[in-house]
């Protein structure tokens, strides 16, 4: 199997539950050389939401805006849910002790402010999707899941490792270039929809300049929290753009 084809087989087995083929002479390095990928597994993922949002539109909107959050869930397995709990518990824990981020945010446990930050997000996620589905605004959902997954790259690359683990290898072989053409290109895909959808790249500065004022860098429990909470302030983004087109 060709090098390429390899790391695109990793990056949709690490950020889907989508089968594909086995990879054989696995080497760690490759898994971060699949980030480069990241935001064309992105597309995949969108175009299934989308397809999901449209059938489910045929019996009701809400009913279509229901199927697609279980979709997206189910599709990514939660990953990034789960890192979106983890830093939640780590900086709850850490209101008083900043020394103990670390590890909560290592401790596999899920605590009350987890819990709490899980169901507020769901459900924001699920009104958010009505909305656009409401807007007939669904075709964003195949640009917004490959957007965010721009951020892993941007992040890891422009933040220093708060240990080992996925943000570190990440950054191992992630180039500039790489970065700035997804950008450019769901840029323009973006505009192409509405010009002020482009806004909605600038949701990926905005958590690495939180990250980096709140805990001075980045984990992989902080990727995934940063694809959850920007693909948020899309679909919110989404909806003020195309507020009109509400009933």
């Amino acid at each position: 199997m060709p090098k390429s084809l390899k790391t695109l087989c990793l990056a949709i087995q690490f950020l889907t539950r989508l089968p594909t083929p086995t990879i054989k002479d696995f080497h760690p390095s490759l898994l971060s050389q699949s980030a480069a990928w990241f935001p064309a597994v992105g597309l995949l993922i969108g175009l299934i939401l989308y397809g999901v949002n449209m059938t489910g539109q045929s019996i009701h909107p809400l009913f279509a805006a229901l199927m697609t959050l279980i979709t997206w869930a189910w599709i990514t397995g939660g990953l990034h849910l789960d890192g979106l709990a983890d830093l939640a518990d780590a900086l709850g824990a850490s209101h008083r002790s900043p020394e103990r981020f670390l590890a909560v945010l290592k401790d596999p446990h899920l605590g009350s402010f987890g819990v709490i930050t899980l169901i507020i997000q769901i459900t924001t996620k699920l009104c958010l999707i009505y909305l656009i589905t409401l807007q007939h605004a669904t075709p964003l959902l195949i640009l917004i899941p490959a957007i965010t997954r721009i951020g892993p790259l941007y992040w890891s690359k422009t933040l220093p490792p708060l240990g080992g683990g996925m943000a570190e290898q990440f950054a191992w072989n992630i180039r500039y270039p790489i970065i700035i053409f997804w950008g450019f290109t769901l840029a323009a895909l973006a505009a192409y929809i509405h010009p002020l959808l482009v806004l909605a790249l600038l949701t990926l500065p905005i958590w690495q300049q939180y990250l980096k004022q709140k805990i001075h860098g980045v984990t992989g429990d902080c990727l995934g929290a940063g694809i959850e909470v920007c693909e948020s302030l899309i679909l919110l983004l989404t909806i003020l753009v195309f507020h009109s087109a509400l009933p």
